[in-house]
């Protein structure tokens, strides 16, 4: 047996002129060439069918609903009046009650967790003209992060024998926890939260930053000198970013002039001449920076690429989570998800109006519908911008804060004032 019959020889591959890559004729094409018209294909129209089918049945679905807000307090009001005739005292109701929205608020970064890890998957096979997962679950591998989640549950707690055992057990809760805990002030739609309070955006950017901590300390517990480096790495940006991130929100605070993230959605109602929306995002030129450099510094400080310096995988492993298994590392991909959403979360309320409707025919929706459609395209930029750009240097990542974003920021918030006295 010769040894062509044992490997067979493969076509000599050839440089590609007009899309600058090495192809192997006849054995890979690219998307143009697979489908110069893809509206002729009976399964991409059927694919697009179903996607308007589950739009308009999530649309109808939410209009049936109606509006979720208004009807927790009589709700509550009604619980409060029977146990009170049942001889159940006042406080016990109240901690329940607050238990009962506890639990609601610790879904929300859970559920979103197992959604965008899927989603993410479904949108970079795509983009790669993959079809990602498909055999795990019902749907279109629906069920596959619920058996990854178990995957996790299921593997060895493995703790490195020089590792600070105590300081690298706590560096996970010190991660997760801030990450819940900052959805508190968050609203999801008319008279959706659960502490209204009037420093909520103050409350969010103090509890979120202190996720930068648990990282330190993943990195420094582990007993491993790269998880280090990813560790400090990772200070030094999140500590860079949040700077511009906070001074981006400054004009949305003195236009809207109130801290509490519910008042800053509710100021944008209404439509300038009943046509364009008043949400800060349509304010000349100050809305529009304060809203990229918002997002630019957000997607910098959940470590997604091009910032993903903190990780980097090439260089570093796995960077300060490099010496952790099972949950604990499923702890800091959840808490990074979090962050994600919470970003979108505070881009929906801060620059495109909280739960108002685009257009002022458009409002037979509920607010918490339009609210989460916000952030569902907000999140969807977050996963496009993983498979577009490459990754910064670190050195150039942190020119891009102090050299760009950061005076942008600074001279922002003067042209905020001058729009202010302008309108006044």
């Amino acid at each position: 047996m010769t040894e062509e019959t044992i490997q067979p020889k493969l076509s000599e591959p050839v440089f590609n002129h007009s899309n600058g890559r090495l192809l192997m004729p006849e054995t890979r094409y690219w998307p143009t060439q697979m489908w110069k018209s893809p509206w002729s294909l009976p399964t991409y129209r059927r694919g697009a069918a179903v996607l308007a089918g589950l739009i308009t049945g999530i649309a109808g679905a939410a209009w049936f609903l109606g509006e979720a807000g208004p009807r927790v307090a009589p709700l509550y009001s009604a619980a409060e009046q029977f146990a009170l005739s049942k001889g159940v005292p006042a406080f016990i109701i109240s901690v329940l009650w607050t238990f009962i929205k506890g639990a609601i608020l610790l879904a929300a970064p859970l559920v979103n967790a197992l959604f965008a890890v899927w989603w993410e998957r479904k949108i970079s096979a795509h983009i790669q003209s993959r079809m990602g997962p498909m055999y795990v679950g019902w749907w279109h591998g629906a069920l596959q992060t619920v058996a990854d989640g178990l995957k996790l549950l299921l593997k060895e707690d493995i703790i490195p024998e020089t590792a600070d055992k105590f300081v690298h057990m706590m560096a996970p809760v010190v991660v997760v926890i801030p990450a819940i805990l900052a959805f508190a002030p968050v609203p999801f739609g008319n008279e959706l939260v659960y502490a209204d309070i009037d420093i909520g955006t103050l409350y969010v950017f103090a509890v979120g930053g202190v996720s930068v901590v648990g990282i330190i300390m993943a990195g420094w517990s582990s007993g491993n000198k790269f998880s280090l480096l990813g560790g400090l790495r990772s200070a030094a940006q999140l500590v860079s970013y949040e700077l511009p991130r906070t001074f981006a929100v400054v004009p949305v605070i003195m236009l809207a002039g109130t801290l509490n993230i519910s008042a800053i959605a509710g100021l944008q109602a209404g439509y300038w001449g009943g046509i364009i929306p008043r949400w800060l995002i349509f304010y000349p030129v100050v809305g529009q920076i304060a809203f990229i450099v918002f997002l630019i510094a957000s997607v910098a400080e959940t470590n997604r690429i091009p910032f993903d310096i903190p990780e980097a995988e090439s260089e570093l492993v796995a960077g300060f989570n490099t010496e952790y298994s099972g949950m604990k590392f499923a702890l800091f991909f959840l808490s990074e998800f979090a962050y994600v959403l919470l970003s979108c979360l505070l881009m929906a309320s801060f620059f495109f109006g909280g739960g108002a409707a685009p257009l002022p025919f458009l409002d037979f929706l509920p607010s918490w519908a339009w609210f989460l459609g916000k952030v569902l395209i907000l999140m969807f930029c977050f996963l496009w911008f993983r498979w577009t750009f490459p990754r910064f240097r670190v050195d150039r990542l942190m020119d891009f804060n102090w050299k760009f974003l950061l005076p942008v920021s600074l001279l922002n918030i003067a042209a905020a004032g001058l729009l202010i006295w302008f309108l006044s």
